[in-house]
């Protein structure tokens, strides 16, 4: 009897564990597993640089691990799967779901296709813990409302789905396909593959070193750790995440019962309400796929944002003149990565003291972040920026020099993405426009020119946008 071929079409689930696509295919027959880069659809949201550099790397990790089995394709994916489909004989097509509403409607294109040429067709879940469309209030209505979110995913988290195992036994069709990961070209041109390389190994072994990394040192002090930039106390998992390397059910599973030689409960339940939080961006995505350009408070439309090219462009160059701004602004640049808390003390400055709308902000993350999310990204902005569901208050604003002195207080973040303030005394670290001149003197700095003088005043500023905001009412 002849294997039954299956297509394993891989997109966010560059992984063999816990792969539910993966799983169900190897169990029915034959694979051919499948990559095909294809941004048609995608529009503003065509993927950055920083993350074309982490998905190239792992696709190399991907197909070492299906021993160079992997066939790499880059078009038009209803178009390659056709060919596929009719070149090798294939019966099935297996995939696990995404969540971008260019994404969804796509693969709702093809399923449909499929099934009418008599395709058989099977998605799974692999990337959230839990599906948007089944996550509903008593009313049949979407939440909008984290805690209540959150009260109802973990009353009903006994319900995950076991973690499955990496297959034991692969049978592959036989494909000779010659296209490489290079021919792709996410490298091609790409100006961030020489600052990246020294930060990151992305993939699906390195993920879970990662993991265990944090539950050994750092889960202890997440809770509190959390918050301050130089300590490692965050899980540096969202980008594996993002790209499926580890799935989220595998964290939870992981860490939930952790044990006190560990970490304390307060310190566990935390971390697992951070992994809601990104689940709870999915589900307001899902429900709204506007999300990503419009304000989920409609009343914000009204706002008068202004542009100035100056002004954003020395914001996404980290040359603001607040030291803890631009020190976040340049490990985004050089890293492709930046730590939580300086997310929201750069959205901040951005909207709020600058008054530039949030959508200057989320394209730049979105061109340099290894983890740019659709989701969660666009969620977060709206979030600091007061615009959407359950999000901060419109008059909630960072003070970049009060963030600088309590969450880095001993300057170590600061002066390590800004090396011309290294000598700086922290008694004027994070506001070197007060210093004597003898002290800016042996300190090698030059304000204006060595380090550049603050943009804006923040009070005057923060007035300004407020007045704005209350107009809104």
């Amino acid at each position: 009897m002849q294997d039954k071929k299956i297509i394993v079409w891989f997109r966010a689930d560059l992984r063999l564990k816990d792969n539910p696509a993966l799983h169900h295919a190897v169990s029915q027959g034959a694979i051919i597993p499948v990559f095909i880069f294809d941004e048609q659809g995608a529009g503003d949201f065509s993927i950055g640089d920083g993350s074309k550099w982490w998905l190239h790397h792992s696709l190399a990790a991907l197909s070492d691990s299906l021993d160079g089995k992997l066939q790499l394709y880059r078009g038009t994916t209803a178009v390659v799967l056709e060919k596929l489909i009719k070149q090798f004989d294939v019966s099935s097509v297996y995939w696990n779901r995404c969540y971008e509403p260019w994404v969804t409607e796509r693969d709702a294109q093809i399923s449909k296709k499929l099934l009418e040429q008599g395709i058989d067709v099977q998605t799974f879940n692999g990337s959230l813990l839990w599906e948007p469309q089944e996550i509903l209030k008593s009313d049949g209505t979407p939440y909008k409302v984290f805690t209540a979110f959150f009260k109802r995913c973990t009353g009903i988290s006994g319900d995950l789905r076991i973690v499955i195992s990496k297959p034991t036994k692969i049978k592959f069709v036989p494909v000779k396909h010659a296209t490489s990961v290079e021919d792709l070209q996410l490298l091609h041109h790409n100006p961030v593959a020489g600052r990246f390389d020294n930060y990151w190994t992305p993939g699906e072994l390195q993920a879970h070193k990662i993991l265990q990394k944090f539950i050994e040192y750092h889960l202890k002090n997440y809770k509190i750790g959390r918050d301050f930039p130089a300590q490692e106390s965050v899980s540096l998992l969202s980008p594996y995440l993002h790209f499926g390397e580890i799935s989220p059910v595998q964290i939870w599973d992981k860490i939930k019962d952790i044990g006190h030689e560990y970490a304390s409960r307060d310190n566990v339940e935390h971390f697992l309400k951070e992994l809601a939080w990104r689940e709870f961006a999915y589900h307001v995505l899902y429900h709204q796929p506007t999300m990503p350009r419009k304000n989920l408070q409609h009343k914000f439309d009204h706002f008068p944002w202004r542009y100035d090219k100056d002004d954003l462009q020395a914001w996404q160059l980290g040359m603001t003149g607040y030291p803890v701004v631009d020190a976040a602004m340049r490990e985004l640049f050089n890293t492709g990565y930046m730590h939580n808390r300086m997310r929201m003390v750069v959205a901040s400055f951005l909207i709020k003291n600058l008054m530039i709308n949030w959508h200057q902000g989320e394209d730049w993350f979105w061109q340099l972040l290894v983890d740019a999310d659709l989701a969660s990204n666009s969620f977060n902005w709206q979030w600091v920026a007061g615009s959407g569901y359950d999000a901060a208050p419109y008059f909630r604003v960072f003070n970049p020099t009060a963030q600088g002195k309590k969450f880095d207080k001993n300057g170590e973040y600061t002066r390590r993405w800004l090396p011309e303030l290294a000598k700086l005394p922290d008694k004027y670290l994070f506001e070197p426009w007060l210093a004597p001149e003898n002290v800016l003197r042996e300190a090698s700095i030059v304000l204006g020119s060595t380090y550049p003088k603050p943009m804006v005043d923040i009070a005057k500023s923060r007035t300004r946008t407020l007045g704005a905001f209350n107009k809104l009412k």
